[in-house]
Formats: structure tokens, sequence, C-alpha cells
């Protein structure tokens, strides 16, 4: 209930209160989520881009009657387009909308429309909701950068929260003077004003002097056949500050290897961003609501490689 994709988009807006509807598990369990979805005929699901993973990883994921299934929700960090195209494939999701936004802004203020085309659908977040302002500006400076570049996205509006409980310093923070809310997410916006999020500013890498956003690493290594889900890190490098490191889940029986996985992105993407390291995982560590735990993972990564 701290989340607001659960306690405002799922426990009230779709009626979840006024229906009297159950859960199928007092946590997030994707065996149970099937299984409801089998059972009870659900129509319309929504959650996490780890969630819907966790479900598509299930071994015996065909034995599931998923007919029933419409469309779904997918936010609460990045989503992998490779996710979303598997999604419509293999649990007959026939529209899925990637959403945007943040508990501090009530909290959608992004999102797409059916008849949005193929590209739109799968690589942006949708456009602005109404009566909700946005602009993408340089962090270091404040000042608009232009169409399609990247910078820290803002949002303002009625949405946006008066501020955090006792907590005015951390409110300064984050809200300006004329009520912009700091999201700390990297976007961009297009001419259509679609919005492209690039991942979070504290997640960014630094690489000898060149920016890498490791969504987009990421998002490219999840169209490898053998990839259930990956995360990219930026691990302490003395020489040049930091460098990329892939922690990758491999699908069930799959084998692989750091050379397999780079050779897979030589040419496809620029050199500095293919990873350096490449470790191979059961497991993320995850928060309640089942996004993972960046900063940790970083200093799990870097204790295990000695750095």
């Amino acid at each position: 209930m701290y989340h607001c994709f659960g306690s405002v988009t799922g426990g009230d807006e779709y009626g979840s209160t006024w229906h009297h509807t159950g859960l199928p598990f007092p946590g997030y369990n994707s065996r149970a989520n099937l299984e409801a979805i089998q059972s009870e005929k659900c129509n319309f699901f929504y959650g996490t881009p780890t969630m819907y993973i966790d479900m598509l990883s299930q071994p015996d994921l065909h034995k599931y009657d998923l007919s029933s299934v419409e469309a779904g929700l997918m936010g609460g960090s990045p989503c992998p387009p490779e996710v979303v195209r598997r999604l419509r494939t293999d649990m007959n999701m026939k529209e899925i909308t990637c959403i945007y936004g943040t508990t501090e802004n009530s909290p959608v203020t992004f999102l797409g429309f059916p008849q949005d085309n193929e590209e739109l659908k799968i690589n942006t977040v949708g456009c602005i909701m109404n009566h909700t302002e946005a602009k993408v500006v340089d962090p270091a400076t404040g000042e608009i950068v232009p169409l399609g570049a990247s910078g820290e996205l803002m949002i303002r509006g009625t949405c946006v929260m008066h501020g955090y409980w006792d907590d005015p310093e951390k409110t300064r923070e984050v809200i300006s003077q004329d009520r912009w809310y700091r999201t700390g997410d990297t976007a961009s916006l297009n001419s259509l004003g679609y919005c492209r999020i690039e991942g979070r500013i504290k997640d960014l890498i630094i690489r000898g002097g060149e920016n890498i956003y490791p969504a987009e690493i990421e998002q490219f290594l999840y169209s490898h056949p053998k990839v259930q889900d990956v995360q990219v890190v930026g691990v302490k490098d003395e020489r040049l500050g930091e460098q990329v490191c892939a922690c990758i889940r491999l699908k069930e029986g799959q084998t692989s290897s750091a050379e397999e996985i780079r050779a897979f992105c030589k040419g496809q993407i620029s050199h500095f961003k293919i990873p350096h390291y490449v470790m191979f995982v059961d497991s993320y560590p995850l928060t309640a609501i089942r996004k993972v735990k960046k900063n940790v993972l970083k200093e799990e990564i870097e204790k295990k490689l000695s750095l």
C-alpha cells in the first residue's frame, strides 16, 4: 500500500476496493498470478517489468489458459521492448501500454493510446496527461534542452504532491519554488510530445568521460535469445572511473559466457557501451514491489569482483 501504483492505480482507480476484489497471494507471486488469471478469467493485468518477467520465466507458462487476457499496463521502471513483444506472443496480451509516473505525482503523468503505432507503444511511455506540464532540462544548468535531447524530466501540475510529510528540506530538494517536480529520471521528448525514459540520473555510468545510460544496454541485451532478464550497473574502475557490468539471468536450461555476450554486442552498440564485466546471476535484490535495488546490486558485484 505504500506505493502509488498499487494503492491508487490498482486499489482505487480500477475499482478493486469498490467491487471487493480479492488478491491471489499476500505478496507478489508469479505462479499464483498465473493461476488466478486461469481460474478467475482475468482480462486486465498491471505490474512492474520484473513482475511480468517473472511470469514469462515460468517453465510451464504454456500450460496455463491465458485466453481471457486482453490488455495490461506496465510501469514502475523502464519497459524493455523485448518483454512487451513477448507478452503479446506468450501471454496473449493483445494491448500492452507502458506508462510513467511517480508516487509524488499521484502517480501517472505519461500515458499512451491504443491507436498509437508500434514504435510509440514499444519505445515510449506515451504523452503528457491533461492538466499536466513536462519539460526536459540540462541537470547542470536547468535550461530546457532541444527536442530529442536527453536531460532530467520535470513535471508540474495539480498532480504534484504538496510535499514529503514533516520533511521540508527534502521537499525543497525535489520541488522548485515555481512548483516543478524534479523526477530524477533521464528522458527525452519527441516532436509529438511522447516521452522516452532512459533511466535514473543516479544510475548513469560515466566511463572515461562518456555518459552511458544502463537502460539502453539492457534493452539491447533483452533481444539476446538466451537472456531472461538483465540489469546493467557501473562498477568502480581505477583508470576510467567506472566500467559497465551486465548482470544477466538466463532463460531456463540455457548456458552462456561473457565472451558470447560481448560478441553479440560487437558492432551493434558503441564499443564503450559493451559490458566489460558480465555476471550471470539467479536473482536480484528487490524491493517489496519487485523493483531492482541497483545500488545494492552494484555493491554486491563490486564485492564479488574485489573492486
